[in-house]
């Protein structure tokens, strides 16, 4: 009887697609939130597929927050975006309302430091691709290599309305945290140079 073999190609599409829930459950629900098999399930596959993928929970908590800040970096963080058009995504009512889809550093920074070393790794290389990419808005032409206290500012004020305007439960309370951001921001926002 001959074993049919998958290609590593479809293996690995395999595992992104778990990866890709993951990251969405995991900002949706907490990092506690959900189970592995509600996860495989998610993703359209057994609970028994998982140890095929990952070698336990955090190393697959530390992959779906790293697929997430890459998510954000390649959609509204994305270097050929202009700062105004990230902050407008950014601060806005829909990011807002979907975590799952938005930064995971609002969504679960909180989390974060509690975590096992592989997930605060994550994390912490999730915070640093944050400030990384707003200092490239800041200073495009001659980013630092590390952080400017702009950005250090802009990213704090970023995050911390998204933070915030989630726990007010007050729907105007949460648009002037936003506006408040944004507007802080525009002010701070140094010529292109």
């Amino acid at each position: 009887m001959a074993i049919m073999r998958y290609p590593e190609s479809h293996k690995q599409a395999v595992r992104q697609r778990i990866l890709e829930a993951a990251a969405e459950e995991l900002r949706r629900h907490g990092l506690s939130g959900i189970g592995i098999p509600a996860l495989m399930k998610r993703a359209g596959l057994t609970h028994g597929a998982f140890y095929a993928h990952f070698p336990s929970r955090d190393a697959l908590v530390a992959e779906a927050i790293r697929t997430a800040a890459a998510d954000s970096a390649a959609g509204p963080l994305a270097d050929a975006l202009p700062l105004q058009q990230s902050l407008a995504h950014y601060l806005s009512t829909e990011h807002l309302a979907h975590p799952e889809r938005g930064c995971v550093i609002a969504a679960l920074g909180g989390e974060g430091s509690r975590q096992p070393a592989p997930v605060r790794s994550a994390f912490a290389a999730a915070a640093r691709g944050l400030l990384a990419a707003i200092e490239r808005k800041l200073h495009p032409r001659r980013p630092a290599p590390e952080p400017s206290d702009a950005a250090l500012r802009l990213a704090s004020a970023m995050v911390g309305a998204v933070v915030l305007a989630r726990l007010v439960e007050d729907p105007a309370l949460a648009r002037r945290l936003l506006e408040a951001a944004a507007s802080a921001a525009t002010p701070a926002t140094p010529a292109a140079g």
